[in-house]
């Protein structure tokens, strides 16, 4: 199982972290999601393509970046 770090700079309370956590729950072998708003990073694990990752952030108006990927 894969793990990616996105930081998602918009990220910074509870409405904009239901709105990336769900949204992230709909890609695509996305297996789980973890979503911090004082920091703004979201770990997700499970078989996962980072570009669509960050295309998901981008549609719903919280565009990231990838910190890491295992």
């Amino acid at each position: 199982m894969a793990t990616l770090t996105v930081s998602v700079p918009g990220m910074n309370c509870r409405h904009a972290i239901r709105v990336v956590t769900a949204r992230l729950r709909d890609v695509p072998g996305v297996e789980t999601v973890a979503a911090r708003a004082d920091t703004g990073v979201v770990e997700l694990r499970g078989a996962i393509s980072p570009g669509e990752v960050l295309a998901a952030l981008a549609a719903c108006a919280y565009p990231g970046v990838v910190i890491s990927e295992d």
